[in-house]
């Protein structure tokens, strides 16, 4: 598993977590695995995170 992005150390640009959150959306309809539900949770935190930095980074 990936390690916390919550935790101390560089964070992601937001850009980059969102394709990755892009990758992770089946085509054809399919439903998210649990699995692949519990990875895409992690990304919308580390995503919220890196978008929290970028804003404070901009002030």
């Amino acid at each position: 598993m990936s390690p916390n992005p919550l935790a101390s150390g560089p964070v992601r640009p937001a850009a980059v977590v969102n394709e990755d959150i892009r990758a992770l959306w089946p085509r054809a309809g399919r439903e998210l695995t649990a699995e692949e539900r519990a990875e895409y949770e992690r990304l919308l935190e580390e995503w919220a995170a890196a978008m929290r930095a970028e804003v404070v980074e901009a002030a």
